[in-house]
């Protein structure tokens, strides 16, 4: 007992010992005032496809729009100077949008952890009992065309460039100041002061990706691509505007192609064993490898290479949860003559990525088997190694000639949006002690689409953008504490928005 009060004494006299300056607490932090540096915010215009626009979760609807990267930026140009920032707002929250009463696009995605993954508004909605809202925003029905954000979902970087474009894409449609009108003009007739110029390019990849590299939306050669980027930033800046542009992500970091695995199938052992007999694929391999064999009889090809060959295409299943689906894929070279379908069939590997709406098709029954295991998986919903290798070249391109751009024009700031979703897909961004990542619905920057970002992505994005401004125009946004907060910003939005 005494131990303990002689400790206890030692304690206190520690503690008033202490020299009086430990017990002062530190003085609030005075940040500098708000400079707008060397550029004029007062009308600042956005120009581009998607993420300006403020899409996400498969839609765009009124507060999707409201949290979008260029509003959140104009927040904060109001304290130095920046006007009005106004933006063609759609009729409601749904998602959708209407073209002569239809449905082009449908309900927005949502999520509830008693439902697996994502799921439409309606569907989810229905699902509940509770009432499903109409989409009300109608494409042919004009709203003007004097707005700051010019963000259109879908368009490619020739698009915006391209006359009558509005005939193609209904967002536009809504604000197009006549049919025959440019985005690109209907931008510059605002006469910006300032500019965003954002993720041109994206969508003359994505549409490649998304369907699977079929062919139905090729890429955008090198040549289109700078054709319209020297466009795009020549009108933006003749009226002495400055602007911040940002380059290409690789688009398959993002979720819609790095959740589904290529290995989702379980089977028993009876199933598995039946599926590698002679009456399933065991015949299959059995003739690929009889075909090999006569093509090194009598044919150049060695031994070495035919095992190669033979070991891409047989398939094999297992008594696994974990059984690799059967694909389609047309860069396998066809040497032996054969029914091109059977020379291009074989198993998945943890190389290929598979486009997130294969989810709900891999494993269901078809007329001819299931689907990747009886029925091999149509090119449409995969992107083989070599595909990917088509979209990496194409955004390193596209890369290439943004950088050499903002390198060169002293009005033109970059923000590096391919390293940062980089970063989100591979170790994820601190924002605010939020970790931000690119897992689907839980990571918190990547909306329920897989591709575009959610309210809080896009404003650690506003908040890059203003890291660009700072270091390339003299404003001081980041060191006054003039930038958007996480937790002002969600990462999900509610099935009942009105």
């Amino acid at each position: 007992m005494n131990i303990k009060y002689i400790y206890l004494f030692v304690l206190i006299l520690g503690f008033f010992a202490c020299d009086e300056d430990d017990n002062i607490l530190p003085e609030e932090v005075i940040l500098p005032e708000l400079t707008a540096g060397s550029a004029d915010f007062s009308n600042y215009v956005a120009l581009g496809a998607s993420f300006t626009s403020g899409f996400t979760d498969g839609g765009l609807f009124i507060a999707s729009q409201e949290n979008s990267f260029p509003n959140i930026l104009s927040k904060e140009f109001s304290k130095v100077g920046g006007g009005a920032f106004t933006q063609p707002l759609m009729s409601d929250n749904t998602g959708g949008i209407l073209v002569a009463g239809s449905v082009v696009s449908g309900y927005r995605l949502t999520f509830n952890s008693d439902i697996p993954g994502p799921q439409s508004l309606d569907a989810f909605l229905t699902e509940l009992g509770a009432p499903v809202p109409s989409i009300t925003t109608e494409a042919g029905i004009s709203i003007g065309s004097d707005f700051n954000n010019f963000g259109i979902p879908g368009a490619k970087s020739w698009h915006l460039i391209t006359p009558g474009y509005a005939s193609l894409n209904p967002y536009y449609a809504r604000i197009a100041s006549a049919p025959t009108a440019t985005v690109l003009a209907d931008a510059i007739a605002q006469n910006p002061t300032f500019f965003t110029l954002s993720e041109v390019g994206g969508n003359d990849v994505l549409g490649y990706a998304t369907s699977g590299g079929d062919g139905s939306n090729p890429i955008t050669d090198s040549a289109t691509f700078n054709d319209a980027l020297d466009a795009l930033i020549t009108g933006l800046t003749s009226g002495g505007a400055k602007g911040v542009v940002t380059n290409v992500p690789y688009i398959t970091d993002l979720p819609h192609f790095t959740t589904v695995p290529h290995n989702p199938i379980p089977l028993d052992a009876a199933t598995a064993e039946f599926l590698n007999s002679a009456a399933a694929y065991g015949a299959y391999n059995a003739g690929i490898q009889g075909a090999f064999a006569f093509l090194v009889a009598n044919t150049p090809l060695t031994q070495e290479l035919a095992d190669i060959e033979i070991a891409k295409r047989t398939i094999t299943f297992e008594a696994s949860e974990n059984n690799a689906v059967v694909i389609l894929d047309e860069s396998l070279t066809d040497l032996t003559g054969l029914n091109e379908d059977l020379v291009s069939m074989r198993q998945a590997t943890a190389e290929d990525l598979f486009v997130l709406p294969s989810s709900a098709f891999i494993g269901t029954e078809g007329a001819l088997g299931v689907n990747g295991v009886a029925v091999p998986l149509a090119d449409k919903w995969v992107l083989t190694p070599e595909e990917q290798e088509e979209i990496k070249e194409a955004t390193d391109s596209y890369n290439t000639a943004i950088a050499a751009i903002a390198n060169t024009n002293d009005a033109i700031a970059l923000v590096d949006l391919n390293a940062i979703l980089s970063e989100a897909a591979s170790t994820g961004i601190d924002f605010d002690g939020f970790n931000l990542n690119a897992d689907l619905v839980t990571g918190g920057a990547i909306g329920l689409d897989g591709i575009h970002l959610t309210a809080r992505g896009y404003a650690l994005m506003a908040n890059k953008f203003l890291e660009a401004i700072d270091a390339a125009f003299g404003s001081n946004f980041i060191e006054s504490g003039n930038i958007a907060k996480a937790n002002d910003y969600l990462t999900n939005y509610s099935p009942t928005l009105q």
